[in-house]
């Protein structure tokens, strides 16, 4: 459902603002295709009176949430209605341009603490340019003569070093061509590997099957113990058949062999007992010998399979025996051949072994020719360095020198000229170099000092005129919230009255705390730095009619749904945002209320563009265009709209 605002759409232009976000988790913005900073999206809502903390969009459920929200959140909620948000940033990138100018003021401060020693350090300096020429001239001679020497001693080592080289490289060459040739000739040395192999080959043939006999042998003597034990228990068996007969089983059958005898009296009575004795003690012995019997059989057979496995094993130790003796015989003629190849290689590999320390030595020259030679290049370099640093210091004189024909002088006299030649440079570097460049830094110093106080100058007067900025931005934010406040103040107690039928509602700075006892020094010692004037929130009063309420959490439901809207409405009434979007803000509604909220939309309508979303007739009733979604028997939803006035006329 839609309420058209009274200007229509064509009022304001379109506006499109997407977000890009790139795959490194950065952003970019941009308003109808052109790329602009987040803050200049957050300007142009502003401008049209909506942020972040604004009340243009009430979702289902959230409707009190103006009355929940902190006192602070509640004041960013106000502003943002009021249409001052323009203000904060403008505050906002005023107070960050001062800080940065400060900073600035600062960073030169810090310049010129840093400029001011050097700048009297050029002015002694200037003093010292005639101490300079004498320091000049006495590192002159000494780096003629230094360069003089040096030069002369660089030429005689490359020439000694390179005939080392070329000597010691024609021996190395000497030696390698006879060593190959040597290696030539020690072909044969393969066959002396091969020789060496297959003994080391032999010999572990011959460890493998001493050892497979230790294990056979072992094995042998498991088997003859468990056979042994096993003739001793079939002997046993067959001695004791009847050994382990219970004595219950005796005792029963002569008892029964006794019965017989008694009962027998007559010659045919006597020949039946001596039946029934008989056949009694037949049963008995089938109960013992025939288990017995078995047993001695068993045992038997396992003692045949042992002997089975003993002939077996026998055979096999016997045929390990002949292989072994084969393995030996062929072990003593690798042996007989590898040590004949010895022989004859012997003095072939001596050979090479004196040949191959003879080139690592010729090699070791070599090395160490390059490796003086790169010392020398090393060395020629430095001395262009220094003779570099003694034309800058001392000018062309210092390198126009005579050549030595010889260089017969000690190291160690040279190397005292060079460490007096190097603390005559530093003593004239301290003393400034020529007067020309001591002069021309001098001037740069100051003028570089001169523009830094100028600079400061205008830092200061920029900073003055930021901090003027935010004091009458300051002062044009509280004057509109003041006046914004008094007049959301007017219209919310008029919108409670009408929906409550009576009462009041105001809203009420929060007051100061008060600072505790020992803070009062801490504020004076931090008065010369600035600090952001605190910002006091806003508390919501209300005054019901007939019913005494000393908090909003004393509120019913309804009764805070009542309280927020008449709050909401009054901010839009006051400063009508471009839209304003209620999702069933009326839920909590009676009837009289839904007819109260339904001139009051209207009223709103008349500056802002409403988007209601409600189930309540008569708020549906109000509407400029109505949409519907229905959903037919096939599961299906639909959208229907329809605009009233277009209706009305219809049906007219």
């Amino acid at each position: 459902m839609r309420l058209q605002p009274s200007w229509g759409q064509t009022a304001r232009g379109k506006v499109t603002s997407p977000r890009r976000v790139l795959r490194d988790g950065t952003s970019e913005y941009s308003i109808n295709g052109s790329r602009v900073r987040l803050r200049d999206i957050a300007e142009l809502l502003a401008g049209a009176n909506i942020g972040e903390t604004g009340h243009h969009i009430i979702s289902q459920g959230e409707a009190d949430r103006i009355l929940i929200a902190s006192p602070r959140d509640r004041r960013a909620m106000l502003e943002d209605a009021l249409g001052l948000k323009m203000y904060e940033f403008k505050k906002q990138e005023a107070e960050k341009k001062l800080e940065r100018t400060e900073e600035n003021i600062g960073q030169v401060n810090s310049l010129r603490r840093e400029l001011a020693p050097h700048l009297r350090f050029l002015e002694s300096q200037v003093k010292k340019l005639e101490r300079a020429d004498s320091l000049r001239t006495e590192l002159i001679g000494l780096a003629q003569t230094y360069f003089a020497t040096e030069d002369a001693y660089l030429a005689h080592e490359k020439v000694r070093v390179a005939g080392e080289k070329r000597s010691a490289s024609e021996r190395l060459a000497a030696a390698t061509a006879e060593l190959s040739a040597i290696e030539e000739r020690a072909t044969t040395d393969a066959e002396g590997v091969k020789q060496l192999e297959l003994v080391r080959k032999t010999e572990r043939e011959v460890e493998r099957i001493n050892a497979e006999r230790g294990t056979l042998a072992r094995e042998i003597g498991r088997v003859e113990g468990a056979l042994a034990a096993a003739k001793e228990r079939s002997a046993k068996v067959a001695r004791e058949p009847y050994a382990k007969v219970p004595r219950e089983d005796l005792v029963e059958l002569a008892r029964e062999v006794e019965k017989q005898a008694q009962e027998a009296s007559t010659p045919d009575a006597i020949s039946a007992a001596l039946a029934a004795i008989r056949k009694a003690v037949a049963v008995f012995t089938s109960r013992f010998v025939a288990p017995a019997d078995d047993l001695l059989v068993d045992e038997e057979r396992a003692a045949y399979g042992l002997e089975n496995e003993r002939t077996e094993l026998l055979a096999k130790d016997a045929r390990l025996s002949e292989e072994l003796e084969r393995t030996k015989s062929a072990l003593a003629r690798a042996r007989e051949a590898l040590t004949a190849h010895d022989e004859t290689g012997r003095e072939l590999r001596r050979r090479i072994l004196d040949l191959a320390q003879a080139k690592a030595h010729e090699e070791g020259v070599v090395a160490k020719s390059e490796a003086r030679e790169r010392e020398l290049t090393l060395l020629s370099e430095a001395l262009e360095r220094d003779k570099a640093e003694a034309l800058v210091l001392a000018g062309s004189a210092a390198i126009s020198y005579a050549p030595l024909s010889s260089a017969t002088e000690d190291r160690q006299a040279q190397e005292t000229r060079k460490r007096t030649l190097e603390r005559t440079k530093i003593r004239l570097e301290e003393a400034g170099g020529t007067g020309e460049e001591i002069r021309q830094e001098h001037k740069e110093v100051s003028e570089r000092e001169a523009f830094l106080a100028k600079e400061l100058d205008d830092l200061a007067k920029s900073a003055a005129g930021l901090r003027a900025l935010i004091a009458d931005l300051d002062t044009e934010l509280s004057k509109h919230f003041s006046d914004g406040l008094a007049k959301v103040n007017a219209s919310f107690s008029e919108y409670f009255a009408l929906m409550f039928g009576g009462g009041n509602a105001r809203l009420v700075l929060e007051e100061p705390e008060e600072p505790e006892e020992g803070e009062f020094e801490a504020t004076e010692e931090a008065s010369d730095e600035p600090e952001e004037k605190e910002r006091l929130g806003i508390e919501i009063g209300v005054n019901l009619p007939k019913k005494k309420v000393r908090s909003l959490m004393q509120l019913s439901g309804g009764e805070r749904a009542l309280t927020s809207i008449a709050l909401i409405f009054a901010m839009s009434q006051v400063n009508p945002p471009p839209f304003l979007i209620l999702d069933e803000t009326d839920a909590a509604l009676d009837e009289a209320n839904s007819r109260r909220y339904g001139d009051m939309i209207e009223n709103l309508a008349k500056k802002s563009q409403l988007i209601v979303i409600t189930h309540n007739r008569e708020t549906m009733s109000r509407a400029n265009t109505l949409y519907g979604v229905t959903m037919g028997g096939d599961g299906v939803s639909k959208l229907l709209s329809v605009k009233f006035e277009e209706a009305v006329s219809v049906a007219k």
